[in-house]
Parts: structure tokens; sequence; C-alpha cells
């Protein structure tokens, strides 16, 4: 039998704007039916950013509660993650939405360049927000931008700050962070088998990346992330129609790799998740 793959379908993200693809999705309505087609397409893990009216990211505890009412409605036990990053620098900015106990929530163990600002994870405020999913059962996506943030993940497993077995997300191709080079992700799976036995783990890549990354992940046994978030292009010179056709292309792939796109069901047997989604 294929072996179960996780589909993240990263919808939003705080960058892409409908000027650049009107397919990203923006307002609650607009998020939910967009994660909808992707969970039919073969998403079992949506990934969200939530932005204000005028598209900015927001930090507003009612939108994040909008969009996973409204996911539990229309996709029975689709796991929902929410991002604590791309907004503020405050703990309260980046936890505001957690007290909603979301599924999971993605957990930046460190700070790392991105081409043009710097994204800041200082120590105390990666503590604090372990701390809070930790209290509130929320399961962390340890995401990994550069090599030391895998390192630190396994510091907050020996202070019992993350419970193990982990699940990490590898981000590639970020200028100034990861590159997106497969022997690199081959070095990432070694030290975290050592670092953290029974993890799990995910590679996403963004732009022309992604599809790569893809690939990378399913031959190997992990899961794989696609989405508007990272790539607004289905093929060079095309803009992606949707996330659902994002998500399509990688739930064809799987085959290839005698992989599947795993149900909801078989997504949180693997992350140790509860049977049920949270309403």
């Amino acid at each position: 039998m294929s072996a179960p793959a996780i589909l993240t379908v990263a919808i939003t993200g705080s960058q892409p704007t409908k000027a650049q693809n009107p397919a990203v999705p923006i307002a609650p309505a607009e998020q939910i039916e967009s994660t909808h087609e992707a969970y039919e397409a073969g998403a079992s893990l949506a990934h969200i950013h939530v932005r204000d009216d005028e598209g900015h990211p927001s930090s507003d505890p009612s939108r994040f509660a909008a969009v996973q009412a409204g996911i539990a409605r229309h996709c029975p036990g689709m796991i929902v993650q929410f991002s604590t990053g791309g907004r503020g620098r405050l703990a309260r900015e980046r936890a505001s939405a957690l007290s909603l106990r979301p599924d999971m929530a993605s957990l930046a163990t460190g700070s790392v360049n991105f081409a043009n600002r710097i994204y800041e994870n200082a120590p105390q405020l990666v503590d604090e927000l372990a701390g809070t999913m930790l209290r509130l059962d929320v399961k962390p996506e340890v995401e990994i931008f550069d090599l030391a943030m895998l390192y630190n993940a396994r510091g907050l497993i020996d202070r019992g700050l993350l419970k193990a077995p982990a699940h990490v997300q590898f981000v590639m191709g970020i200028p100034n962070a990861l590159p997106a080079r497969e022997r690199v992700l081959d070095f990432l799976i070694e030290e975290l088998a050592d670092q953290m036995p029974g993890a799990t783990w995910t590679a996403a890549a963004i732009g022309r990346f992604q599809l790569e990354a893809n690939h990378w992940a399913l031959r190997r046994g992990g899961h794989a992330r696609t989405g508007l978030e990272d790539n607004i292009y289905y093929e060079k010179g095309r803009l992606a129609s949707s996330n659902a056709e994002l998500v399509r292309r990688v739930a064809d792939l799987c085959g290839r790799y005698d992989r599947h796109p795993a149900s909801p069901a078989e997504a949180r047997r693997l992350l140790g998740l509860t049977a049920t989604a949270t309403a």
C-alpha cells in the first residue's frame, strides 16, 4: 500500500497581493472558500494568516475565529494551523489567536535575515510562544529557516517547552536563508533524525522552487506544502488560478513516489493530534 503524505495548503501568507494574483484570498469568506476547494483537491492541513480590510497582515482574533469556524464547518477533520509570524514583534501580537486553540500553530525558533528585513524571533519571544502553545495544547510546527533553528528546537524539547515527537518544516529558497538545494535537504533530514528522533517533517520552498521541493519531500518520505503564500504561479508565465490548482498538482505527484494524499484522519494520526477538529 502507498504511504500517506500530508499536503499543507498555505492559502494567503502576509505578502502576496491581489494585484500580484487576483486568486489570493484576503477576506475571511474568501479564505474559507479557497481552503474548502483545496481540501477537496487533497489538502488535509491549512496554514492560516489573516489580513485586515486593506489587505495588511492582521492579529485580529475575530478574523482567525471566522476562518477557523468556516473550515470546521465545510472541511470535516481538516487540521487548522495558525501562523504566529508576519505581524508584530510582541508575544501578545504574535500569540493573539492561540486562545482559540487551533490544532497547530507555527513556531519559528530563531531570527533570520530575509532579502530586505530581519524576521526577528528573540529567545524570550520563542520561549513565550512555545510555552503558550504547550499550555493550550496547540501542537507547534517548528519553522526551520536556518540551520541553528533546528538545534534551538532540540533545546526547547530539553527544557520541556516542546513535546516530542516534534513536527518541523524546512523552509527553503528565501534569499539569505536556507538555499533550495536537494543535498541541503538531505543534510537537514539527517540532522533532524539525530537531534529529534521520531520527528515528522515537511519541506516548503518559495517561487520556482516550490514544485522541486514537493518532489524532494515526497521522494524522501516527508510531507509537502504548496499554496499561494509561497508561489503565485502555476508554471512560468502563468498565474495560478487558485490554491486548489496548486494542491491538485502535488496530489497528482504522489503516485510517482508510491504516496497518496493523506486524509484528515491519517494526517491527524501521523501528527499525534486528536481525531476531531477544533470547533
